[in-house]
């Protein structure tokens, strides 16, 4: 069992980070062009949708935008002869662009390492760069982001939720706690 220990971000906080990742990339880019966005199914696509929405509104321009699914790419069911096939959900190319990969929170950088190779499987992009709402540290891979919306230090035994309206009816970010910690 878990409690919540503390809101690290409200709504309108996300939003302000979403936009100012947007804003970022703009700026690292000198423009949208030849970028595209792509987000860590579940709650990354989501993040990944508002930041592309967010650079349209600024650069009135469309932005490429697709989400994954690196469940047949984790190193943790390598052993479980899970098949790789469709988890990338792209209709455009990634060769030769420079792709923001967006996820919710950055941990240890398994999921960031199995997205990225799903995203190579599709092509040779100019670039990659990670895009994350939070960043709780803890690596375990030298993966590091390049956008984050909030560094957030926690301990091992504590768990970041992301909240989007999508799947949980509010914007919002928590800490949990296991019951059992002091």
């Amino acid at each position: 069992m878990s409690r919540e220990k503390a809101e690290v971000m409200d709504g309108k906080a996300m939003s302000r980070a979403t936009a100012r990742i947007a804003y970022e990339i703009i700026e690292r880019g000198h423009g949208a062009e030849n970028v595209c966005i792509v987000g860590i199914r579940r709650r990354g696509a989501v993040i990944a949708k508002q930041i592309a929405d967010k650079i349209k509104e600024v650069e009135h321009r469309e932005v490429p935008f697709g989400c994954i699914d690196i469940t047949p790419y984790r190193d943790d069911l390598k052993l479980k002869n899970i098949e790789k096939g469709a988890p990338v959900a792209l209709d455009f190319g990634v060769a030769g662009r420079t792709v923001v990969l967006v996820d919710d929170v950055l941990y240890t950088g398994r999921t960031v390492r199995a997205a990225i190779e799903a995203i190579m499987e599709q092509g040779r992009p100019k670039s990659l760069q990670l895009a994350v709402l939070i960043d709780r540290g803890h690596r375990e891979l030298p993966i590091s982001p390049d956008y984050v919306g909030k560094n957030v230090p926690t301990s091992r035994s504590e768990t970041v939720e992301v909240h989007v309206d999508e799947f949980d009816g509010e914007n919002r970010v928590v800490i949990l706690e296991s019951e059992g910690d002091c």
